[in-house]
Order: C-alpha cells, then sequence, then structure tokens
C-alpha cells in the first residue's frame, strides 16, 4: 500500500478534512515556505488530529536543540530534514524521533543517499515546493531495500504516472492538492487519494 503525506498543513479545517479522508501522515513546514507556520500554530492545528496520522515537521539546518523544541511543543511524531544535514546530525535527532532525510535531485541518485541513516529518504526535484516534477526514469536505480518517499509536482493528474513506473513507500504532495498555497482543497485531495488507491 502506498502511504499519502500532504505538506505544507496551516489550518485546522484542512487537518480536519484530511484526516477524514484517510491521508496517512501531514506536514508542518518550519523553514522559509510560502506555507510556513510558526511552532505554536502548527502545534494547535497537530491537535485536532487523531492518534492515527502523523505529524512530521520539515527543517532545513535548523539547529537540533531548537528542533527537539519544536518537535516536543507540537507532538510531533517525525522529522523531515530538507536541507544539507550531515549523517551524525540524524543519528543524534533519531534517538527522539523517527528521521526522514530529504534529498533534491538533479539527476539519478547516487549510491551514497541510500546509505544516510534515516528511516526513509524522500525524493524531491531541485526545487521543492515548485510544483515540478523530476524525471521519475531517474528511480530506476533505486535499491528494493530503501524506503522512499517521492515528492515534487505530484497532482491527481499525474500521479498514476509515477505509480505505473515506480511503487514507493510513499507519495508526499502539497501544492497539487491546493487552491492557493497553504490551502488545501478537498476535491482535488479527495482525487489524489483515489488515484493513489487505483495505480498504487
Amino acid at each position: 500500500m502506498v502511504r499519502v503525506k500532504v505538506c505544507g498543513v496551516t489550518r485546522e479545517e484542512d487537518a480536519r478534512m484530511l484526516e477524514a479522508l484517510g491521508v496517512h501522515a501531514v506536514g508542518f513546514v518550519f523553514a522559509p515556505s510560502k506555507r510556513r507556520i510558526a511552532p505554536e500554530e502548527a502545534a494547535r492545528v497537530a491537535a485536532v488530529l487523531g492518534p492515527f496520522v502523523t505529524r512530521v515537521g520539515v527543517f532545513v539546518d535548523a539547529p537540533e536543540d531548537w528542533v527537539l523544541e519544536v518537535a516536543r511543543a507540537v507532538r510531533l511524531d517525525a522529522l523531515q530534514l530538507h536541507g544539507a544535514e550531515p549523517p551524525e546530525v540524524a543519528r543524534r535527532l533519531s534517538r527522539h524521533y523517527p528521521v526522514i532525510k530529504a534529498f533534491r535531485l538533479e539527476g539519478p541518485p547516487p549510491k551514497e543517499v541510500f546509505a544516510y541513516p534515516a528511516d526513509a529518504l524522500l525524493l524531491d526535484g531541485p526545487r521543492p515546493g515548485s510544483g515540478h516534477a523530476f524525471d521519475w526514469s531517474w528511480l530506476a536505480g533505486v535499491p528494493d531495500s530503501a524506503r522512499v518517499i517521492v515528492a515534487g509536482g505530484l497532482a491527481p493528474e499525474n500521479v498514476c504516472g509515477l505509480l505505473q513506473r515506480f511503487t514507493p513507500y510513499a507519495v508526499d504532495v502539497s501544492s497539487g492538492v491546493e487552491s492557493k498555497p497553504g490551502v488545501k482543497d478537498r476535491g482535488r485531495v479527495g482525487a489524489f487519494l483515489r488515484a493513489v488507491e487505483r495505480c498504487g
């Protein structure tokens, strides 16, 4: 089963809607972005979610102490590192929370990506949040043992194309299910989930 994470959640009503539709994980962005959310606001939004929705915090080269402080305040379930964090940072943080390490691809992922000490690897395009997909043929050499989350330009209209070529652990969508940055569209989320169920 391919899991679905919706990233860039900023509103309580969207969090409730995503849970009701069956989304597996929601992402809160604590880095510069059109979808950035303050930790105190994220805590309020996260509080409306039940225990079977995974709350993921997205960080970019943030101080470890601050990451852990935010994680405790928001009651995060996992940390997504989207910067140039070295392996030793992930090892230390993973003593406290599962770690997802994101990589921005400019071509097929090099082998060292799959040696990174993380619970899952997120493969994204060169400009995360841009709404542009990368070349999915780059996934051809991904080891079967890798727990991979695919992001970058996914939408209801194209996610089947990905899933017909590659079966990831999960897919991560943000702008592809929005009416405007930070505002999720119920119809597009539902269409995305149906497409994943049909093709994944």
